[in-house]
């Protein structure tokens, strides 16, 4: 498919592999983007990243996928033995039961102070070992991939056995074939499940499956560049745990994102969340407060104790921080010292949160920094204190080629065409001036819909979206 003249809509090019179509999106934009970070180019149960580097001295590029082959029960709590008292708690407090999880928590707490009492410290969980390894060889493209088979360890709890598949390529003999190739082994080791069609893309909402609309990533983020790189060396931080370790180096627990809405602060903490594989959790205003004496502590206690729980990596977002723990003044009325006593707590389980699960990271989110107090969001809560202006000229063209890119790579195909090839990136930025990335979006989300009404109602397809539809909806909101 040739490019535009905007320069928008990026080539793509299909192959079958292992009874699916693989469809590449934008490999020149894949290649230039590796070229300084690893970039996913499918997300999901199937993992894809490429990256860039050298091997034997000469330019190669880094092909990188996983996949989880099924579900295997495993104890879920390593303190817990074997028999079958120890394997009904564990299964038991696997499920939620509230009993069973106080019991194991007891075990846990009583196994740490015996631990520190003899002065032995508690035998540190296993990571993932590698069983065995083997290569496949694709004959088309001549790619030889390395797949190892990993044994999960017991606090892997509900995940099954993880294959991971590597294979390098050298930059000047690399193509769209040899992506798709890469992809054809691991579906031909796992099966392709469901799924009978693949888009691998550096936009992410080109994945095929119907999540991929939900799912945000670092990629899609525009205009706050220095702000995505600081994030990626946050994910860097998760990544490699043994790293960390080894120089006692403490990852950052808290990030503090400040700035007008709409500018794109919960949209980071997900793309965080999508960066390190985490779980994402947003704690709402009504889960925490309570008109009740002492139920938000409560709720506050309650969070951070299912936080310690957590098996997996995490993402706790707190929205609208300042609505949640509103600056802690001198007051000595009642309202006051219900402040005081909310703000106390939560900086008390902020406290030790990361010695007690390394996996948990606290996102913040305020449109009013200045009604958080600055003893809440210091340096061993919240390490890391970002402000998330409006984008400028340059951003917002940024947020507005991504945007559309990620609309063409979701729904362009079969010869149907979202937008006009008059698309003039430039003239938008100008048209959008003091707009947020929410501005820019809704503008987008009516070009659509107007788009779908006169089709709906007329039964003839509507053309392309073209500039002047999209500077007549960028006007109306101005």
């Amino acid at each position: 498919m040739p490019l535009p003249d905007n320069g928008l809509r990026p080539a793509t090019e299909t192959f079958e592999y292992a009874g699916c179509r693989i469809g590449v999106v934008g490999f020149d934009e894949i290649m230039s983007a590796a070229a300084d970070q690893r970039v996913e180019i499918l997300r999901g149960a199937v993992r894809l990243s490429v990256s860039t580097g050298a091997r034997d001295g000469d330019p190669a590029c880094h092909l990188d996928a996983s996949i989880r082959l099924g579900r295997e029960p495993q104890p879920a709590f390593a303190v817990l033995g074997r028999d079958p008292i120890g394997v009904l708690l564990a299964r038991r407090a696997a499920a939620g039961d509230d009993w069973a999880i106080r019991v194991v928590d007891g075990v846990g707490a009583a196994v740490s102070e015996v631990s520190r009492w003899i002065g032995r410290s508690p035998a540190p969980a296993r990571e993932e070992q590698p069983v065995r390894s083997v290569v496949r060889t694709d004959e088309a493209t001549g790619l030889r991939a390395t797949v190892t088979y990993h044994r999960v360890p017991p606090r892997f709890a509900g995940g099954g056995p993880l294959v991971t598949v590597r294979a390098t390529v050298p930059v000047a003999r690399m193509s769209p074939r040899h992506l798709a190739a890469m992809l054809g082994v691991v579906l031909d080791i796992a099966g392709p499940g469901t799924e009978r069609e693949y888009v691998l893309s550096p936009y992410p909402m080109g994945a095929s499956s119907a999540s991929a609309a939900e799912r945000v990533t670092l990629d899609h983020v525009g205009g706050l560049d220095p702000v995505v790189a600081q994030f990626r060396q946050i994910a860097v931080s998760f990544q490699h745990p043994q790293v960390m370790a080894r120089w006692g180096a403490r990852r950052p627990q808290g990030i503090l994102l400040y700035g007008p809405p709409g500018t794109g602060k919960t949209m980071l903490a997900r793309a965080l969340a999508a960066e390190i594989g985490a779980t994402f959790r947003e704690i709402r205003t009504p889960e925490i407060l309570d008109k009740w004496l002492g139920g938000s502590e409560r709720n506050i206690k309650r969070i951070f104790r299912d936080a310690r729980r957590y098996r997996e990596p995490t993402v706790m977002l707190f929205d609208e921080f300042d609505s949640i723990i509103s600056y802690a003044g001198a007051g000595m009325d009642a309202a006051s010292q219900a402040i005081n006593a909310v703000a106390g707590i939560f900086k008390q389980e902020m406290n030790d949160l990361i010695e007690d699960n390394p996996n948990v990271i606290v996102v913040a989110t305020t449109n009013f920094p200045e009604r958080v107090d600055d003893s809440l969001i210091r340096s061993g809560r919240f390490d890391i204190k970002l402000a998330i202006p409006r984008p400028d000229h340059s951003g917002r063209a940024q947020i507005i080629a991504k945007m559309i890119r990620q609309l063409m790579a979701r729904h362009e195909m079969g010869g149907f065409r979202m937008f006009a090839d008059d698309i003039d990136v430039d003239g938008l930025a100008t048209a959008s001036t003091g707009m947020t990335g929410a501005d820019i979006k809704e503008a987008l989300r009516r070009a659509q819909l107007a788009k779908a009404m006169q089709e709906a109602r007329t039964g003839v397809t509507a053309t392309p979206i073209s500039q002047h539809d999209l500077a007549g909806q960028l006007a109306s909101l101005a």
